[in-house]
């Protein structure tokens, strides 16, 4: 990585236009990723992905340039490009770089540099075979490991230098399964802001037995009803409709772009009072965590939405700016190449107080989720469709037998605003989350939660 010299030239030189901001983000990512399909190791893939970004601001434009070459006559040259896409009439002083301590987010066990590739690929074949040997209807198996380790070095004319070190391991299964017609499919992943001790936790032949029986279930699984029905999301689904239908419309570039149906409502009730919505990113371990983002700011815990009151946005250094507030930590990029963006961590619905089968023994007659699956949302409005990928029906306060098919609709701030019930377990789910073509790791997570009157779509 470059001197402390360097890049306080380098500053220097983005702001000598006129700049009110200028920052240096400098990374060297390390990358491993296995891939088995069709029965056989299909991909192994190894590599070093080094770069800087250089950005600068003037008012609330921004310009960024970005390279791989990271001499320093090089960068010096990056640095002017973007210094005279930004003129400003600010009078340019000289930055003292003053270093910054990291708080560690996780203490990693096992580095994925120590753990020779033969052994991750052991992992996937191991998770494979079991997949394929639980039963005959299973037809295709995917098994996909990844590690990373992000050094990063980020710098800006404010007098801020840190650097920081992003460990994430994670592992996915998926199968297909068949039975006459009938076409399934089952997954399931795991991962962290974690080593390969993440295998000592899970081993990867459980992770393929969650995959299979959940394809195996829904081949035997009957239609799903429609109709608007009492709706029960189990932890174990994770946060797919907090992060989808509430969190994107919670991030605040959205919300000054009066994208969000959020914009304009702090101090507003926005959700049941037995609702409060977190993002944090300094929970151990989990796959969405850090100790600074990619701005340098120190990963925080942010109460979005405090028992059904909304009480702050995410925002980055920018978006921050604009409303003279102070970043959240939440700014992010998927690499080098980008510029940083307001995006969530580990976003998710506290835990309440009331035991989920409390929650099953109220309903008559309902919906159990126990597995989410892809959808879509409108920020603008709220409005969304999700797939359940694994759900039951509840009869007389129980649950009964397994339905496929089924997909949830319905507007997020109306469902916070109906829940009614709210347990007392909590369940995270790994993802990658997209904006703006950037992707970054995350976790979101639930507790169980009632919802009356939500419609399900399925079999008229």
């Amino acid at each position: 990585m470059l001197t402390k010299e360097v890049i306080e030239d380098i500053l220097a030189k983005a702001k000598a236009l006129g700049g009110d901001f200028a920052e240096v983000f400098i990374e060297r990512k390390t990358n491993n990723g296995i891939a088995c399909e069709a029965d056989r190791i299909e991909r192994v893939v190894t590599g070093i992905e080094v770069g800087a970004g250089i950005r600068v601001l003037v008012g609330e434009n921004t310009s960024y340039g970005y390279t791989n070459d990271l001499s320093a006559d090089n960068l010096l040259k990056i640095a002017e490009t973007v210094a005279k896409a930004a003129t400003g009439d600010n009078t340019p002083a000289g930055i003292e770089l003053i270093k910054a301590k990291v708080q560690p987010n996780s203490d990693i066990k096992i580095m994925p540099g120590e753990v020779e590739i033969d052994e991750k690929v052991s992992l996937v074949t191991r998770a494979n075979n079991a997949a394929r040997k639980m039963d005959d209807r299973i037809k295709q198996v995917t098994v996909v490991y990844g590690d990373v380790v992000q050094e990063v070095v980020i710098a800006n004319s404010d007098g801020l230098w840190i650097e920081d070190q992003r460990i994430r391991t994670r592992f996915m299964v998926n199968v297909v399964a068949a039975q006459g017609d009938i076409i399934q499919t089952g997954y399931e992943a795991i991962g962290g802001h974690v080593g390969l001790e993440l295998f000592e936790e899970t081993e990867p032949e459980g992770v393929a037995r969650k995959a299979v029986k959940r394809a195996l279930l829904m081949l035997e699984a009957k239609p799903a009803p429609a109709g608007k029905m009492t709706v029960v999301m189990d932890g174990e689904a994770g946060g797919t409709m907090i992060h989808e239908a509430c969190g994107h419309g919670l991030e605040a570039d959205l919300v000054q772009k009066q994208l969000s149906v959020y914009a304009g409502k702090i101090g507003e009730k926005v959700a049941s009072e037995l609702v409060t919505v977190i993002d944090d990113a300094t929970i151990p371990g989990k796959y969405g965590s850090f100790g600074v983002d990619d701005e340098g700011t120190q990963g925080q815990k942010t109460i979005l939405i405090e028992n059904g009151i909304l009480k702050n946005y995410m925002y980055d250094y920018l978006a921050a700016k604009k409303e003279n507030k102070i970043s959240t930590g939440n700014g992010r990029r998927e690499s080098y190449q980008d510029h940083p963006i307001p995006r969530m961590t580990n976003t998710f619905i506290a835990a309440g107080k009331t035991d989920p089968r409390e929650i099953i023994k109220s309903v008559a007659k309902g919906f159990y989720v126990k597995a989410m699956g892809g959808g879509q949302v409108n920020t603008t409005n709220g409005d969304f469709v999700f797939d359940v990928k694994e759900g039951y029906l509840i009869e007389n306060g129980k649950i009964t037998i397994p339905v496929r098919g089924a997909t949830l609709t319905g507007n997020g701030p109306e469902v916070l605003q109906k829940i009614d019930m709210v347990g007392n377990d909590l369940g995270f789910a790994i993802g990658t989350c997209g904006k703006d073509g950037q992707g970054v790791p995350v976790s979101d997570a639930q507790p169980t939660i009632r919802i009356p009157n939500l419609t399900v779509g399925g079999l008229l």
